[in-house]
Formats: C-alpha cells, structure tokens, sequence
C-alpha cells in the first residue's frame, strides 16, 4: 500500500478520534478518506483492510497522545476549513483559507442601494467563508460628483447592514503612489500624453486611427505630464495607456488613465487637480491593498484586459477578478442618473422615500437587514442578469419579522359603527398571538371605526365579529352604521372584521409605496395615501417599529401621525 495513503488515513482517523473522545470508526474513516482522495474508489476493497489497522492503531493511544502527534505530524488538518453554508456561493478558485482579501470599493457620489448591498454582502461573506480580511474602500478619485454627505451616507448603509470590514480606505490617500505609477508607465513607453480634442479622440477609437500624440517621443511625453499639474486646463491633456486602436474590444483602444478636474475633492480640496480614472486607479489599489479576490458587477467585463494589462506593465501583483449580475428590482431601477432627478425635481421625497431602492428607503419602509441578507444569498453566483421581484425580498422579511410585530386594530377609510347595546367598558387584547409581547387594554364605549370596505360590505340583518369582542348584528346601515350585540360565542361561519374604539382612536396616514417605474416612465401613482384611524396603543411605541396590522399588512410606524406600508 502506498505510504502517501497510510499517511492520509491515519491524519483522518486521528483527527476524527481527537473529535469524539479518542474513539474512531472505521465507518467514518472510510467516507472521509474517499472524500480527501476520490481516486481510491475504485480500490476500496484493498484499502478497507489499511483502515481497520490504522483505526486500532488510533484507538489504542490515549487521547492526549492522538492531539499531539495530530499536532505534530498533521498541522495541516488541524486549519480551520472554509464553511460551505453561504447559499449561492460557489468555492473561489484559487483561493486559500486565513489569505483571501476581498474589497467593496463604492463611489461616494450616491446613496447606497440594494446593488451596494449585494456587493457588500458578497464581499463579506467570501472574507469570512475562507477565514480572511475584508476592505472598505471609498473610490474617491472624481472629485466633480463626490461630497462628504456620500461618504457618511454609505458607512451609516453599511453599518445597518451589519457588514463587518478589517480596514478603511481612500483611493484618494494614495495620490502620490498613483502618480508615481503613471509616471513608470510613461517612462517605459507604455503610456503617453495627448493633447487632442474630445470629439477627435473619439472619433479615432471608433475608426481604429492612432492620433499623432501616440509618436510623441519620452522627452514630449514627460515636459507634457508635468504640464498638467499647472499649465493645462481641464479637457486639454490626458494619459492615455498605448494599447490597441485595432483592438475589437474598445477598451484597449488607448484608454484614458489620468485627466485633469479642478474641483475641489471632499477630502483633500485643492491639493490635487490630475485625477485617476477607475480601470487605473481600481488595478494599483487591488494590487497594493492585497486583494485576492476582485468581485465586480458584469459591465466591467470588458474591462479585464486592461485592468491585467496595467497591472503586468507595472509587475505587479495580480488579484483574480470574477464578475455577477447586477442587482435591481422591477420598476426600482438604480441607476443614479435616474434616482438623482427624482430627488432633484421633487418628484420623490428625498433619498429615504419608500419607493426607491436606497437602503434608507429599505429602512424606512421597514426591510430588515437580516432579510436582505438571506435574499441576496438566495440569488445564484451569475453573470445572468437581476432583475427580481420585490415579493421575493418581502418573504424572507416577513418570516423575520412575523414574531416581533405587535399586532394592532386599523380602520382604512373608517365608517362609524354604533353598537346600541354595548356594555363592556374595556377589553384586554394580546399584543401578539404566539409571541410574548405583552398586552393592552382597549377602552370601550359601544363606538367604533371599521374599514369602509367592510362597511360597503355589509347590510342590514347582515352577523358579523367584532375581533376580540362579540357577534353584532346590522340594523341599519348608514352614516352612521348601527348594529346590536348577538351573543359572545365564537361564530365560525360569520365574517370576522376589525375595529378602533372612537372615542380615543388615533387619525394616522398610511403611505403605500407603489412601482415606481412602468417601463421607462416615472409612475405618477407611485404612492398612494390612505387615511385611517388606529388604536392609542400606536402612540407608546417607538418610532421605527414595525407592527402587523390586522386584516391589512405590515406597516413600520414613521412618526405619530404616519406609517408607512411594508408589505402584506
């Protein structure tokens, strides 16, 4: 028998003795074997002998003496192994427990969204699936779109999604290595300075013309580099990678690295005026920040060679880049050339309106952070695009949330019902059905607000129940509806409604959030408002919580006067 395999299977029997108080089986030893050298399949007959001695050899040693020659013999067993639980995600290539290093490298030129999220998610996960680090990384090198509102606004997103980083960062910091960088590949050749027209530039990548800056000669290339940082003005000279005008993919056609903006930048204000752009800044920082495992959304794609390119130019280190789909709901799309107007005109109450995709939005409309958790790792690891129904998120959120919610009366729409002859003075309702959440008594008069559906519903003679009161009778519908009391049994065969006593009931407004989009056009009826009146016990709770109101659908409670539908 060959000694390689002695030597496995007597790793395993000691690892797996050392885990059950020095007792191993053969059983055992035999599954994990197959699964730690598959080849062996075919010899399973010759090699179950081997195990039978080795697992006796085992169980003879005492306990102390299998950890230490584990310890000693088989360090490698002994390392924490990647866990394998996190839904959708696939084994990383290449990648080795204790030293994968992934990155989120969001822009601050926006409020986060659920495509941030998913990213962010992703990141984490694989940091933490193989034991390893993961970096927070502001990508703040365009200076013309980014305020400091942005930076904060994405930590507060990250830190209610309950993502757990190592280190934060700012491209930005590292300026003068960038710089440095793009001065190494103008010095080797491998980049140049042009002085053409926008128009013209782009004229010459769609008709594959090199333009006569390429020719320019080290000594053009360096006065014009050092030119920039004083004497051209913005849009007057770039940096440009010497690639392949011939190139089908139209990155490599002499891609810009660096370009002149004299904005002041949140951070550093005036400080620096040549700026990155992403393919040059993203390859230095991944490279210099150790990053194993470069994930990104699929329209960046085509954008590998380049980022390889550069990276082999400055003989540097490598990470491993691997796209997915990006992620949006139908008719939320996330796109901030579309999300930045809405707020701008008006047209939305801002980045937390509950229509939009944003994670305040989210928040506010009551999503829980544990549930866009679990839904991002329900969606497969693919490049296919995203584009998932928003009842697919509030399922994971409903199971989440079910148990915490208190449940409480709401009247939509209400109409009056006079109970003549009504004589409980109060009644004492649980707060939840299953869960403990305490209860509360209800004060009683005999008047009541149930929902003008219900009302519209019902006729004269018509037997209803009043949740957690009595039967009642109509006998006369109309402005308002009165009814009598038949009898307190329960009455399965009659309709069930509920009700908000009127002598203290709370007047709220109730937003529905809607689609927003209809294809590419703005949905003028994106948000409905109902009003509606609720029960006092709305008012003792906090701000924020999110409450399952009866017969209706969740709803998070947004401030005294208002709620702000969840989801059914």
């Amino acid at each position: 028998m060959d000694e390689d395999v002695r030597k496995t299977v007597r790793g395993i029997a000691l690892l797996n003795a050392s885990e059950h108080d020095g007792r191993t089986r053969n059983d055992a030893v035999i599954s994990k074997v197959i699964g730690a050298m598959p080849e062996l399949r075919a010899r399973i007959k010759e090699i179950i002998p081997l195990i039978s001695e080795v697992v006796g050899d085992v169980n003879a040693i005492p306990l102390d003496k299998q950890k230490s020659e584990l310890e000693s013999s088989f360090p490698e067993l002994l390392t924490a192994k990647p866990r394998q639980d996190r839904k959708g995600l696939p084994m990383l290539e290449g990648a080795e427990h204790g030293k994968v290093v992934t990155r989120f490298p969001p822009e601050p030129n926006g409020y986060p969204h659920i495509g941030h999220a998913k990213a962010a998610i992703i990141d984490e996960e694989y940091a933490r699936m193989y034991g390893g680090r993961l970096i927070f990384r502001f990508d703040d090198t365009n200076p013309e779109n980014e305020r400091l509102e942005y930076y904060a606004a994405i930590k507060v997103g990250l830190d209610w999604l309950g993502v757990r980083y190592d280190a934060v960062k700012n491209t930005s910091d590292d300026m003068e290595l960038i710089y440095k960088k793009a001065e190494e590949l103008i010095l080797a050749g491998h980049a140049y300075v042009c002085t053409c027209s926008k128009e013209s530039i782009s004229k010459n990548r769609r008709e594959m013309i090199e333009c006569k800056c390429r020719a320019g000669d080290l000594d053009q290339n360096t006065k014009r580099w050092h030119k920039m940082f004083e004497k051209f003005k913005p849009g007057e000279a770039i940096v440009r990678y010497r690639g392949d005008m011939h190139s089908d993919n139209t990155v490599m056609r002499d891609p810009t690295l660096m370009r002149i903006i004299d904005e002041q930048h949140p951070l550093h204000k005036d400080r620096y005026r040549v700026w990155p752009n992403y393919d040059f800044a993203v390859a230095i920082e991944d490279s210099m920040d150790g990053v194993t495992h470069a994930f990104r959304t699929k329209e960046y794609e085509l954008r590998n060679e380049i980022y390889y390119e550069i990276l082999d130019k400055l003989g540097m280190r490598k990470p491993r880049v691997l796209e997915f789909s990006r992620l949006e709901f139908e008719g939320m799309p996330v796109s901030k050339r579309v999300l930045k107007p809405l707020v701008q005109e008006g047209r939305v109450s801002g980045y937390d309106d509950p229509r939009l995709p944003t994670l305040e939005a989210l928040k506010r409309r009551g999503i829980v952070p544990e549930a866009i958790r679990k839904f991002v790792l329900s969606l497969s690891f693919t490049k296919s695009d995203t584009l998932a129904p928003f009842e697919k998120l509030e399922s994971f959120n409903r199971k989440i949330i079910d148990s915490t919610s208190p449940r409480l009366f709401i009247s939509v729409e209400p109409a009056k019902l006079i109970v003549k002859n009504n004589t409980m003075k109060e009644v004492e309702v649980q707060n939840h059905p299953q869960t403990d959440l305490g209860s509360r008594r209800i004060q009683l008069d005999g008047s009541f607000y149930i929902s003008g559906m219900d009302a519209r519903s019902l006729n004269e003679g018509d037997e209803v129940r009043l949740l957690e009161l009595y039967n009642v009778r109509i006998t006369k519908k109309g402005t308002p509806m009165e009814a009598e009391i038949t009898g307190m049994d329960f009455k399965s065969e009659i309709p069930k409604i509920q009700w908000v006593p009127a002598q203290n009931a709370v007047k709220i407004e109730v937003l529905v959030p809607k689609i927003l989009f209809v294809g590419d056009q703005f949905n003028e009826n994106s948000l409905e408002v109902q009003e509606a009146f609720t029960e006092p016990h709305y008012l003792e709770l906090n701000v924020g919580t999110e409450i399952q109101f009866i017969r209706y659908g969740y709803c998070r409670k947004d401030s005294a006067s208002q709620a702000i539908y969840t989801h059914k």
